[in-house]
C-alpha cells in the first residue's frame, strides 16, 4: 500500500513537473511562462461567456420569467455565439495587420472586461435576457480576434516540433481552470441564484492578471513581421471583404477540402451545444449544476488527460491525418448522445459527455494550430482568418438548426426528440469519412510549405 502511494505522489509529481518551463526550450521558456499565467486567470472572464454555461444559467434563471419559445431561441444564439462570433474574423485579419500584436490583444482583452462586467447588471426580464445575449456576443467576438492574432504570435514563437506540445500545456490549464470554474458557478448559482451579481465583476478582476501576463510576451522577430505585412501588396493581402476568404480557398484547393470536411464535422458537433442545454433541463430535469457538469464541466475535465496523447500524435503527423483520426471521437460521442435520449438514459449521456472531452482534447490542438501545417510563411493569419470565418458560418448557422429541427420533430411527437440529435451524428460522420479520404491521397509529412501558394484554377470540390 505504501509502494502505491509514492507511485502515486511520484506520477503526480511528475505530470505536474511536465507543466515546467524548464522542459520547454531555451527560446520558449520566457514566453511560455507567461502564456502558463495567461491561461490560469484569462478563463475567470471566459468562464462567464463560454456558450454551454452560460447556456445553462439563462436557461434557468429566465425559466417561468420569459416566454418559452423566446427562452429556447436566446439558448440557441448563445449556442452559437462561440463560433459564430469568428464570422467577422477576415476583419481581424485586416485591423491586425501591421500592428503590434501583443498590444492589439491586450486592447481586446480590456475591452472585453468591461462587457462583461456588464452581465451582473442585466434584470431577470426580457431586457434583460437579451441585454445578456448581446454582451455575451459582442465578448465572442473579441475573443474571437484574440484567436486569430494569437495564431502568428504561437507561430512565431514557438517551433513546429514543439507547437502541439506547448498548445497542449496551455490548453491543459485553460480547460481545467475554466472546467472548475464552471462547477464552482453551477454550485454557488443551485445555492443562491443571485451568486452572478458579484461573481462575474470577481472573474473580470481576475482576469486582469491574465491581461498583465500577456502585456509582457515578446514576439521573436516582431519587426520583420510587421514590416513584411505592411510591404504585401499582392492578391494575398488581407482586406475587410470576406471575398478574400473565398479567393484563398479557390487557390489552396486541399485547404478547401480540408475546411470543408471540418465544417460537417463542425456543424455536427455544434448543433449538439443546445440541445444538450435544452435536454438536460427539459428532458432529464437537471438544475445549473448537473446541466452545466455534462455539458461543459465533464468535457472539459477529460481534456487534460487526452491532451498530451492527441498533442504527441500531432506533433508527428500532418494536421489531415491527425483529423482522419480524432473525428472518430465526436462521431462516438455524437450516436452516444443519440442514443442516450432515445433511451432516457442519464448514464449514456455522462459517457458521451466523456467522449466529447475525449474529442475536445485534440479540437482544442487542431483547431488552434493545425492551419499552419497549410499555411506559407507569412500568410498564419488569413489561413487562421479563413478557418475561424467559415467556422463562424457554421457556427451562426447550427444552434438555430439544430432548435428549429428539434422543435419541429417534437412538435410532432414528443418522443422523437431523438431525431435531431441522429441528423446530428450524421454530419459529423460525413466529415470524418471525408478525412478518411484525404488521408488515404495525401502523403505523411509533418511540416507545412515555405513557398506561397500556387495559383490553381477554381475548383467546387475545393472550396471549404
Amino acid at each position: 500500500m505504501q509502494r502505491l502511494h509514492v507511485a502515486v505522489l511520484e506520477l503526480a509529481r511528475r505530470a505536474i513537473g511536465s507543466f515546467s518551463p524548464s522542459t520547454m526550450p531555451v527560446m520558449a521558456r520566457r514566453n511560455y511562462a507567461l502564456e502558463l499565467r495567461a491561461a490560469f486567470f484569462l478563463p475567470f472572464l471566459l468562464v462567464v461567456v463560454d456558450s454551454a454555461i452560460i447556456g445553462v444559467v439563462v436557461k434557468n434563471a429566465f425559466e417561468d420569467r420569459v416566454p418559452e419559445g423566446a427562452l429556447n431561441r436566446a439558448v440557441a444564439i448563445l449556442a452559437a455565439s462561440t463560433a459564430a462570433a469568428n464570422i467577422v474574423s477576415f476583419m481581424w485579419v485586416r485591423l491586425s495587420h501591421g500592428a503590434d500584436k501583443v498590444r492589439f490583444v491586450n486592447a481586446l482583452q480590456l475591452a472585453m472586461i468591461i462587457l462583461v462586467s456588464l452581465i451582473a447588471l442585466a434584470p431577470r426580464d426580457t431586457f434583460g435576457l437579451w441585454l445578456t445575449v448581446g454582451t455575451v456576443f459582442a465578448s465572442r467576438v473579441l475573443w474571437a480576434g484574440f484567436v486569430t492574432v494569437r495564431s502568428t504570435v504561437w507561430g512565431a514563437n514557438y517551433s513546429p516540433g514543439v507547437r502541439a506540445r506547448v498548445t497542449g500545456k496551455l490548453a491543459t490549464v485553460q480547460t481545467g481552470t475554466l472546467a472548475i470554474l464552471g462547477l464552482a458557478l453551477g454550485g454557488l448559482m443551485n445555492w443562491n441564484e443571485q451568486t452572478f451579481v458579484w461573481f462575474f465583476p470577481a472573474g473580470c478582476a481576475c482576469a486582469m492578471l491574465g491581461v498583465w501576463a500577456w502585456s509582457k510576451i515578446r514576439v521573436r522577430g516582431h519587426k520583420e513581421i510587421r514590416r513584411a505585412e505592411l510591404a504585401r501588396n499582392d492578391k494575398h493581402l488581407p482586406s475587410f471583404n470576406p471575398a478574400g476568404v473565398w479567393r484563398l480557398l479557390r487557390h489552396d484547393r486541399r485547404y478547401g477540402r480540408f475546411l470543408r470536411n471540418l465544417s460537417f464535422l463542425g456543424l455536427g458537433n455544434l448543433m449538439l451545444i443546445p440541445l444538450v442545454t435544452i435536454v438536460a433541463r427539459d428532458r432529464f430535469g437537471m438544475s445549473y449544476l448537473g446541466g452545466i457538469l455534462v455539458s461543459n464541466s465533464l468535457p472539459l475535465a477529460m481534456m487534460p488527460f487526452t491532451i498530451p496523447l492527441w498533442a504527441r500524435l500531432l506533433d508527428r503527423v500532418h494536421v489531415i491525418h491527425f483529423r482522419a483520426l480524432h473525428s472518430w471521437s465526436f462521431v462516438a460521442a455524437a450516436f452516444l448522445c443519440t442514443l442516450a435520449v432515445l433511451l432516457k438514459s442519464e448514464v449514456l449521456l455522462v459517457l458521451s459527455s466523456v467522449m466529447t472531452g475525449v474529442g475536445f482534447g485534440g479540437g482544442v490542438l487542431a483547431w488552434n494550430i493545425g492551419h499552419l501545417d497549410f499555411a506559407p510563411k507569412g500568410m498564419e493569419t488569413q489561413y487562421m482568418g479563413a478557418h475561424q470565418t467559415l467556422n463562424g458560418v457554421r457556427g451562426l448557422l447550427a444552434p438555430f438548426l439544430a432548435v428549429e429541427v428539434y422543435l419541429g420533430l417534437t412538435a410532432i411527437d414528443a418522443g422523437l426528440a431523438w431525431g435531431a440529435f441522429a441528423f446530428c451524428a450524421l454530419l459529423t460522420l460525413v466529415g470524418a469519412l471525408g478525412f478518411q479520404a484525404m488521408a488515404r491521397a495525401h502523403p505523411r509529412e509533418r511540416h507545412p510549405r515555405t513557398t506561397p501558394v500556387e495559383t490553381t484554377p477554381p475548383s467546387r470540390a475545393g472550396i471549404g
